[in-house]
C-alpha cells in the first residue's frame, strides 16, 4: 500500500468517552476512516503508520444525524468508524511521529 493511500484511509483518531474506555481496558483504538476503506486496507495502514501488529479490525458505518437549523432540516455527513484491536504486548502511541 502506498503512503498516499495510507493517509486517505485513516482520517484520524476518534476521541470519545467510549473510545477512551476501550483504550484503557481492552487495548483497542478507534479511528475515523474513509467510507470506501476495507478492513484489510485499514489493518495495513495502521501497521505501516504506527509499526504495530493488528489483531483484528471491526468497522461500522455511523449515520449522520438530522438536525434542525434556521433554514429547515439539515443532515450531518455519514462516516465510518474502525475499532482496532492490537496483539498482546503492543501499544499505540499517537505522540510519536511516523517514520
Amino acid at each position: 500500500m502506498n503512503q498516499e493511500r495510507v493517509f486517505k484511509v485513516l482520517l484520524g483518531p476518534h476521541i470519545s468517552e467510549k473510545a477512551t474506555v476501550l483504550a484503557e481496558k481492552k487495548g483497542q483504538f478507534v479511528f475515523k476512516v474513509a467510507t470506501d476503506a476495507t478492513k484489510l486496507e485499514i489493518k495495513k495502514a495502521v501497521e505501516s503508520l504506527f509499526n504495530v501488529k493488528v489483531d483484528s479490525v471491526t468497522t461500522l458505518n455511523v449515520q449522520g444525524k438530522t438536525k434542525r437549523t434556521v433554514r429547515g432540516l439539515g443532515k450531518r455527513n455519514d462516516w465510518k468508524k474502525a475499532i482496532i484491536a492490537l496483539q498482546p504486548g503492543q501499544d499505540l502511541d499517537f505522540t510519536s511521529s511516523a517514520e
